[in-house]
C-alpha cells in the first residue's frame, strides 16, 4: 500500500465518516404520505368541464327530440 499524504489522509477520513453514518441505515426517505399527488385539474375546472359536457349532451337530445 502506497503512503499517503497528510491531505489524502484527511480526504478519506471524511469520506469514510460520511459513509459510516448512512452505512447502518441508509439515507433517508422521503415518505408518500408527505407528498401528497395534487389532482391535474382543479375541482373548479372539472366542474365547468363536466357542465358544458352533459350540457351539450342533453341540448343535443333536446334538438334531436324537436
Amino acid at each position: 500500500m502506497a503512503v499517503q499524504t497528510p491531505r489524502q489522509r484527511l480526504a478519506n477520513a471524511r469520506f469514510n465518516k460520511n459513509n459510516e453514518k448512512y452505512r447502518k441505515y441508509g439515507k433517508k426517505k422521503v415518505d408518500k404520505a408527505d407528498k401528497k399527488a395534487a389532482p391535474m385539474i382543479s375541482r373548479t375546472w372539472l366542474g365547468i368541464l363536466i357542465f358544458l359536457l352533459v350540457g351539450g349532451g342533453v341540448l343535443q337530445l333536446i334538438s334531436y327530440i324537436l
